[in-house]
């Protein structure tokens, strides 16, 4: 099971894990932070494993601190797009055209970041606010160097979180959400007999369970099953 990491405080969470362990299951489960395993982003998951066979166990961590994949590593060869274009081979890779007020303030915007970085005509009333001010990320820029921010289902629009390119004036493609997410740089979602738009392949992609964090847990349950086997075969 893979879920949002608050579900660990919740009453149902708890009766959950208490009624696998009534049907004679081993439980393991941990929060885990998805850089860890080969995903470039800040993303952190509740997984947890159960089985009836004997106990089991997420993999050990593949990746430290200073070894965590990067915004850069992951789409930083990716072709060159402006606000509104999209790749000739590839239409995933395609960015929303932004306003006018949203290019001036993306140019004002750098690596890491805030809103506060621009010059006031450019801020939202919102922001001057009192309860404005514990959002500086909205409307920021991501960092080369550093695993993104969580991708969410809204994540290819400038306004909706961190999601500036870290160097062109745009909010991030399609494409680079599914790769932040670790899908394959060519895994195909649609086709012209399946055509989807923007929203519906956003919501898509920012619900995934990141590819890296899955391809973890489906060895995890490999490697149980073999041990299971090699235990019974001794």
């Amino acid at each position: 099971m893979e879920n949002v990491p608050e579900l660990e405080s919740e009453k149902v969470f708890a009766d959950f894990v208490s009624i696998l362990k009534e049907l004679n299951y081993y439980v393991d489960w941990k929060i885990v932070y998805c850089p860890e395993y080969g995903v470039p982003q800040n993303r952190k998951r509740l997984v947890l494993l159960a089985s009836h066979l004997g106990e089991i166990k997420l993999i050990p961590p593949l990746y430290d601190s200073e070894h965590y994949p990067t915004v850069r590593q992951a789409i930083g060869n990716l072709s060159v797009l402006k606000d509104g274009e999209q790749d000739a081979n590839d239409l995933l890779h395609r960015a929303c055209r932004l306003s006018s007020i949203n290019l001036k303030r993306i140019r004002q915007s750098t690596p890491g970041g805030t809103w506060r970085d621009w010059d006031e005509e450019l801020q939202l009333e919102c922001h001057k606010k009192e309860s404005g001010k514990t959002y500086p990320s909205v409307y920021g820029r991501m960092s080369w160097d550093e695993p993104s921010p969580t991708i969410t289902t809204q994540f290819y629009g400038y306004g909706n979180g961190r999601f500036g390119h870290p160097e062109q004036d745009r909010a991030l493609s399609l494409r680079e959400g599914a790769i932040l997410q670790s899908f394959p740089p060519d895994y195909v979602f649609i086709d012209s007999d399946h055509p989807s738009n923007r929203r519906e392949i956003g919501i898509h992609i920012g619900n995934a369970v990141p590819v890296e964090l899955g391809r973890a847990i489906g060895i995890s349950i490999q490697q149980h099953l073999q041990e299971v086997e090699e235990n019974a075969a001794n």
